[in-house]
């Protein structure tokens, strides 16, 4: 009776101190590792060990219907049929204690698949808290050879597994081993390691929710970061662009100011002559005539300072059109050397062209205006930023109607790192404030503009102290009185509309809308249904546009400012050549043909805003069928 009440007092003091393990520490390897080695003391066993499945017997992974009278064997069962069972539970030996070095060590051991099947017939029953012991293992398992083998090898005479289950899972087992002699295990040790393993699961538990809130945790601290760094991005964005628009500002006010000043300050003098007080001091002619040159002059860099700005706004929000013509390439570059050569010559530039072009290539399609305007900047560019005593060379081949445009200096040349910011608008690669070279900085990013609204592309090559060399691929564009030949550039979102386009079967539409939700929710549902959208914010230039295009289909939002709608289709249905295109009205208000909207158009429907998808899908079908 007494040995009894001094188990009992043990085993209580025991699972106290692993309960207070568990309170006072979240860290499951202490708390398992000190469990092992008190409770193997505490039994007196040989071995004492921990084994954790790495696949957990989930409650979701059916096991076998087994007999639990064992008549039914592993082998029976189609699920549990060695490495046939991709569910089959592996694990490992994760801690253990011995009670001395003569106990071989089981640590990290994993089992036999085709030995322990016996065992896997247990496994259901180890979730549902099934305690197995064995006081003589070659007693118990003497019809299973390689599992006495495998027993005998780490010299097991007797042993008892207890299950550790977590949330329904079985989690691992605990083990305890008798190795030098078979040994009769007690009920009140059964209970005993049955009360451990659900402290021990607790304690699993409590390790499973922390290391979740810690990944949580460093799941939300991740988001933070780049959270807080995209918002750093964006700032540093927002302050570069308010940096480079305030030193475009910067130096638009001194470019502008020098020619103001100059105008001024010479209209004052001519003024002061032609006053009545001056009136027996007349100006020399020549005199007048060279303050007048002065102020066209001025006039002339003032007007082109304000067409660059001009241009370039026009290009962007897609109101430019190009005027296709055909003209002389021999005759643009010779024009265009003309216009610099005075220049050059002031600065002591050799100024030359380098032409291979057969006779039959001179002759080019494309707009000469805009191809005159890329040459120009990129000359101006190229004799700006080359010292005196320099070389200047435009290049020109055409191959397969493609023009290669080359324009080499010996100039300063572009360090590496400013690359990338050579073709930016309100970007430039000398200071505002400490500048050495003239210019808005706005002449390359619209020659980009120009180029790309062409068809071509642009690239530079250039070495720090030896020289630029800007290369330009212009391909020829088909003259506007080739209509059949029509097809624009697709795009979903706003275009730069380039007045010729290459043959195709997609159908065309134009959308004039000012509001950019409904404009980009119409293009992408016309663009996902087969249709090339040209999308216009402006009535302007609508009606030339159109005339151009000849789409299949005109949509348009009634609503413009002022009475645009309705002179764009007034416009349309007196042009012969338009005057059948299918027009779909947008309105806020219900569908009514008004009388100012021209009731003669052949095919006219309506659709009320807010869009809904369907049913302009439908008009645009119904449209397409008439």
């Amino acid at each position: 009776m007494d040995d009894a009440l001094y188990q009992q007092l043990q085993q209580e003091r025991l699972l106290n101190q692993v309960t207070t393990q568990i309170r006072q520490s979240l860290d499951l390897s202490v708390i398992l590792s000190t469990a092992v080695k008190q409770l193997r003391q505490f039994l007196s066993v040989d071995r004492l060990l921990i084994y954790q499945f790495e696949l957990q017997y989930l409650s979701t992974v059916e096991a076998p219907e087994l007999d639990w009278g064992g008549e039914r064997t592993l082998e029976q069962s189609s699920q549990f049929r060695g490495e046939d069972v991709p569910g089959y539970p592996y694990g490992k030996v994760i801690y253990e204690d011995r009670s001395s070095h003569k106990i071989l060590s089981v640590l990290n051991l994993s089992e036999d698949q085709h030995c322990f099947k016996q065992e896997c017939s247990f496994l259901d029953k180890y979730r549902q808290g099934f305690i197995k012991s064995v006081s003589n293992v070659e007693h118990d398992y003497a019809h299973t050879t390689c599992f006495i083998e495998f027993l005998k090898q780490f010299q097991v005479q007797s042993l008892i597994i207890v299950p550790i289950v977590v949330q329904d899972n079985l989690w691992g087992l605990l083990i305890a081993h008798q190795c030098l002699k078979p040994r009769q295990w007690k009920t009140m040790e059964k209970r005993f390691l049955k009360k451990i393993t659900q402290h021990l699961s607790i304690a699993i538990h409590q390790a499973q929710l922390y290391a979740q809130l810690q990944q949580q945790k460093q799941t939300l601290e991740q988001r933070v970061r780049e959270r807080t760094q995209a918002l750093h991005d964006a700032l540093l964005g927002a302050q570069s662009a308010n940096r480079a628009k305030s030193q475009f500002l910067a130096t638009m006010s001194h470019e502008l100011r020098t020619p103001l000043t100059c105008v001024i300050g010479i209209s004052e003098t001519l003024l002061r002559y032609s006053g009545e007080q001056q009136a027996n001091q007349k100006m020399p002619l020549d005199k007048q005539q060279r303050y007048l040159k002065t102020i066209h002059d001025s006039g002339e860099k003032l007007l082109g300072l304000i067409n660059d700005i001009l241009d370039l706004s026009e290009v962007e929000a897609g109101k430019t059109v190009l005027q296709i013509s055909e003209f002389s390439w021999s005759k643009l570059v010779h024009q265009s050397l003309n216009s610099f050569q005075e220049k050059a010559q002031t600065h002591q530039i050799n100024l030359t062209s380098d032409i291979k072009i057969k006779p039959h290539q001179n002759r080019f399609t494309g707009d000469h205006e805009r191809i005159r305007k890329i040459i120009f900047n990129l000359l101006e560019n190229a004799i700006k930023f080359t010292p005196d005593g320099g070389r200047v060379t435009l290049k020109l081949k055409v191959d397969n109607n493609i023009a290669i445009l080359q324009i080499e200096d010996t100039g300063i040349g572009i360090p590496d790192d400013k690359k990338p910011l050579l073709f930016e608008k309100f970007q430039q690669l000398n200071s505002a404030y400490d500048r050495q070279y003239e210019g808005t900085g706005l002449g390359l990013a619209l020659t980009k503009q120009l180029v790309e609204l062409h068809g071509g592309v642009i690239h530079v090559e250039s070495t720090v102290g030896v020289g630029s060399i800007f290369t330009v691929h212009l391909p020829a564009l088909p003259l506007m009185s080739k209509k059949p030949q029509g097809e624009i550039t697709e795009s979903p979102f706003k275009t730069s509309l380039p007045s010729v386009y290459l043959n195709s079967p997609r159908r065309k539409c134009v959308l004039i809308e000012r509001d950019e939700e409904t404009a980009t929710l119409i293009c992408d549902l016309l663009t996902a249904s087969g249709y090339q959208v040209v999308w216009l914010m402006e009535g302007f230039t609508a009606v030339k546009q159109i005339e151009l295009l000849q789409p299949d289909a005109l949509i348009i939002d009634l609503n413009l400012p002022g009475q645009f709608s309705h002179e764009i289709l007034n416009q349309l249905h007196h042009q012969p050549q338009t005057q059948k295109i299918k027009i779909l009205a947008l309105t806020y208000e219900s569908c009514f043909l008004d009388s100012k909207v021209n009731p003669s158009f052949e095919y006219y429907d309506c659709l009320v805003k807010p869009i809904q998808p369907d049913e302009l899908l439908n008009k645009m079908i119904a449209l397409k069928m008439n």
